[in-house]
């Protein structure tokens, strides 16, 4: 490979360059090694959670093959949150916060090293964002390797995830089950190594980053257990060193019609709401111009074909099986529902990447539905406005008979006194609850909701109950559920006006999330209002706080 000039071998000139090459001699680096690229491994391995437990062996083949390749492997290491381990507790507020943290360790370094390329190693939620935030901020090519789903453990002849146990809880509290199977689903819900493995947010990042063409097909739905998962990885250094030798970068791939993509995927395959968190978060590291309103443009047209978990039947591995991401990526390709000239790190085209892809489904599977048939004619994530959300706030409405609830709220200025009220019995079939203080700057750090939701499913109150919150969702969650109000109660929002008994309506079907008092009554509350005070003074998350946009805007950090 023609690899010249590189970035590497432009930091030091003249009589510089031999104290700064000494400090690589110092790690075995030869005269010859100076020649090749240097490529930076950001490498999200930890026993923190099982998501990432298994990502050491995928580090050890991407170093391996960057040398094989001609390149140089520059390791470092970013941190993880495990949101499945800190849910319902006040570690739950540092996992948004993580994702700034990982994009900046992985722009740190490689800025900071003058770094040719890197390859990005993740695997729970926040690592996918936070490693494509740090890869378009520093702009040097890239490409994202997906640590894998987890497999499905098993109880009583079940398939069983981390969200069975959520939702056991609350049918354990209800009387609905067992303390003797309760324990029996805790201990054999997650066998070993990988992402949570419905389409919860993990996976759905992990899919759409392959549609927007900053993975390998097929890479996203792989288990990590599995032995293609490793020659998956490999098969990745090899296509970032080409990728540096053609001089493809992350904004060359990354544009409004790569995003369209990708956000087209997440419609089809009944993805996370967290991604339209995450989304307007990459496209202001990348410099595109995307809104929240541009997600529900994407839903009115793309329809939900995949049949996956939470409110679907099957997991991640099952969707690998049926043809993965490439099957449902052709189905939309093949309906005009997809760009296909958008650039991947290939090096080749969305078209020209699916061309051996067959547009007719296999009949040995029922995961993925062809579009004529599709089980919803439109997309999940709906945004909803009204006098509650006049910046919008993000719903999921597929599995749900009725889309529509009014009702009187039960207001919590916190999860869990809301948890606590749910498991003794407190919270009856009409009730809207209303979790607040929980936004980017009240949480702060914007907090998921997994425990809450899921005791409401596990008491059998997931269709009757509605929840809204500044706060979010676990990609888990299904239910009549609206989160990311904005503006959130921290900065004044009418969510922070509500009072207890006030009428709520929840209207998928008019997109609408509306407060049913008048406005001079809402104007005496406003003028009542005071904001509350900081919860944090120092460190990372009064710097969150001080610095986060709304919710609408992704919740950024650098958005001046």
């Amino acid at each position: 490979m023609n690899l010249k000039p590189l970035r590497s071998n432009h930091i030091t000139v003249g009589k510089s360059r031999a104290p700064n090459r000494s400090m690589y001699y110092g790690m075995g680096y030869q005269k010859s090694d100076f020649g090749k690229p240097m490529v930076g491994v950001a490498n999200g391995y930890s026993t923190i959670t099982p998501c990432n437990s298994g990502l050491q062996v995928l580090a050890d083949e991407a170093i391996a093959s960057i040398r094989e390749n001609g390149g140089n492997a520059q390791v470092f290491g970013t941190p993880t949150i495990s949101d499945g381990m800190a849910m319902g507790t006040e570690g739950m507020k540092y996992s948004l916060l993580s994702r700034e943290v990982i994009a900046d360790c992985i722009e740190t370094c490689v800025q900071g090293q003058w770094l040719d390329g890197v390859l990005v190693i993740g695997g729970c939620d926040k690592n996918m964002p936070g490693g494509m935030m740090g890869i378009l901020r520093a702009n040097v090519p890239a490409i994202y390797v997906y640590g894998g789903t987890i497999l499905p453990g098993h109880y009583k002849n079940q398939d069983l995830n981390i969200v069975s146990v959520f939702e056991a809880v609350g049918q354990n509290a209800a009387g609905k089950m067992s303390d003797e199977d309760l324990q029996a689903i805790e201990e054999n819900a997650i066998p070993g190594s990988g992402s949570c493995g419905g389409m919860y947010t993990a996976n759905t990042m992990s899919s759409a980053i392959e549609a927007l063409g900053m993975s390998i097909p097929g890479s996203s739905t792989m288990a990590n257990p599995h032995e293609e998962k490793r020659h998956s990885t490999r098969e990745s250094a090899k296509i970032l060193l080409q990728a540096i030798e053609k001089n493809i970068k992350p904004r060359d791939i990354v544009t409004r019609q790569s995003i369209e993509n990708a956000v087209s995927v997440v419609m089809a395959i009944g993805g996370s709401t967290n991604a339209v968190l995450h989304f307007l978060a990459i496209a202001h590291a990348a410099e595109v111009a995307w809104s929240i309103d541009d997600f529900e443009m994407i839903r009115k047209k793309v329809p939900v074909i995949c049949d996956l978990k939470p409110s679907g039947k099957y997991l991640a591995v099952d969707l690998h099986k049926a043809g993965g991401i490439p099957q449902v990526m052709k189905l939309l390709l093949h309906a005009g529902l997809l760009h296909g000239d958008c650039l991947t790190i290939s090096g080749k085209t969305v078209e020209e990447t699916l061309q051996n892809v067959s547009p007719i489904l296999p009949l040995n599977q029922s995961v993925i539905y062809p579009i004529e048939r599709a089980l919803y004619q439109q997309g999940h994530l709906a945004i909803l406005k009204g006098n509650l959300a006049e910046e919008g706030a993000v719903a999921k409405i597929t599995g749900l008979k009725n889309l529509i609830i009014t009702g009187p709220a039960r207001v919590f200025d916190d999860e869990q006194s809301a948890l606590v009220a749910i498991l003794a019995g407190k919270i009856v079939a009409g009730d809207i609850m209303v979790l607040r203080y929980l936004g980017p700057k009240g949480g702060p750090g914007m907090p998921e909701m997994l425990a809450p939701t899921s005791a409401l499913i596990g008491a059998g109150l997931g269709e009757s109950v509605g929840l809204i919150t500044d706060g979010r969702f676990s990609g888990g969650t299904w239910g009549m559920v609206v989160g990311h109000v904005a503006p959130e109660a921290a900065a004044g929002g009418n969510i922070a006006l509500i009072e207890e008994g006030d009428s709520i309506t929840i209207d998928a079907h008019q997109l609408l999330l509306q407060l049913n008092v008048d406005e001079p009554t809402l104007n005496h509350r406003r003028a009542q209002w005071t904001p509350p005070k900081p919860k944090y003074m120092r460190g990372v998350q009064a710097k969150f706080a001080f610095n986060a946009t709304s919710a609408s805007r992704g919740a950024v950090l650098d958005d001046y």
